[in-house]
């Protein structure tokens, strides 16, 4: 049962010092619907936060239960006995791991925090959506409720800065190894966020291939799809434009957007375009941060929701 509250709810992040964790930190740093009760760490308890007056503590799970929600910011596996601890204590969730998220193959009872589409409002579990599903949903899903995707292969190719992989040392990561560099990876259609894409698009035949750019942040997609005869770049416009016309983040553009208009915020741009030449297909291209929109900012997205804050409270619309 979601909890009323009657005064302004604490909140707390666990995986505090890792990139999602911090952005979370810095959203609640001037969120003005809660109180940031702790902020635990496993490497960088006793230094500040971006939150005035809190230092990270040693994770515990015993202190979970001491906020009224809490932001679970941990490796992808770990969860388990943090939701089991603040499930036990009443506490509320938004877990920004893979770990109950559509295709995870567990059994839980969370909501799918794809904040513009499902309701979390009275949700006690919420699992916030991976990066790149949350661009390819949010492109995607107008048109496959409209209809207006054909048979055939919908072809994503998404580049991701170098955040996206955490912040934990990889030698493949190394400044030299990126630099001047530009790579695909996850090939053969088997990457793991493909499992969350396919079951929020059930029938949609997807061919995903992620790259690693070398800048900090921000996820371009380019998706290219087979569309229903009187589909063009005008009439996606329009869907996208009625559905997400109450968004504080969601935008749609004539021109294809670029990362430096999003790097650093949380908004996420849109656009379309025909294909001259090639008749029933179009191309759509998504740019986002991927620790935005696409981790942090969603997640505070659904804590609006869960508590009845305005949509935009705490957000970062504007690039940085």
């Amino acid at each position: 049962m979601a909890t009323a509250y009657s005064t302004l709810p604490t909140v707390g992040v666990v995986g505090g010092s890792g990139y999602t964790g911090g952005e979370v930190l810095r959203r609640l740093a001037h969120h003005r619907g809660v109180r940031p009760r702790y902020a635990l760490s496993r490497s960088a308890a006793g230094s500040a936060t971006p939150v005035s007056g809190l230092a990270f503590e040693s994770a515990d799970a015993d202190r979970v239960a001491e906020a009224d929600l809490v932001f679970l910011c941990l490796p992808h596996g770990e969860t388990a006995p943090w939701v089991a601890a603040a499930q036990a204590g009443g506490s509320r969730v938004i877990d920004l791991t893979a770990d109950h998220r559509p295709g995870s193959g567990a059994e839980s009872d969370a909501v799918y925090g794809l904040t513009e589409w499902n309701d979390v409002a009275k949700a006690d579990l919420v699992a916030n959506p991976g990066c790149y599903p949350t661009g390819v949903l949010t492109a995607l899903k107008p048109l496959e409720a409209a209809g207006a995707i054909s048979e055939g292969v919908v072809s994503i190719h998404a580049a991701s800065g170098v955040s996206g992989a955490g912040r934990s040392p990889r030698a493949d990561l190394l400044f030299g190894e990126v630099t001047g560099d530009f790579r695909a990876y996850g090939l053969g259609n088997g990457h793991r966020h493909l499992k969350e894409m396919r079951a929020a698009l059930p029938g949609t035949e997807l061919l995903f291939v992620p790259h690693l750019l070398p800048v900090e942040r921000g996820i371009l997609e380019t998706i290219t799809l087979p569309v229903a005869p009187g589909v063009d770049a005008a009439t996606v416009r329009e869907l996208w434009a009625t559905r997400y016309a109450g968004s504080p983040v969601i935008r749609v553009l004539e021109e294809a957007p670029t990362l430096r208009q999003v790097a650093r915020s949380d908004l996420l741009l849109l656009s379309a375009f025909d294909n001259a030449g090639l008749p029933g297909h179009l191309t759509l291209v998504v740019a986002f941060d991927n620790l935005g929109k696409g981790a942090a900012g969603q997640a505070i997205q659904n804590l609006n929701q869960m508590i009845g804050a305005p949509a935009d409270e705490g957000l970062l619309c504007v690039p940085s």
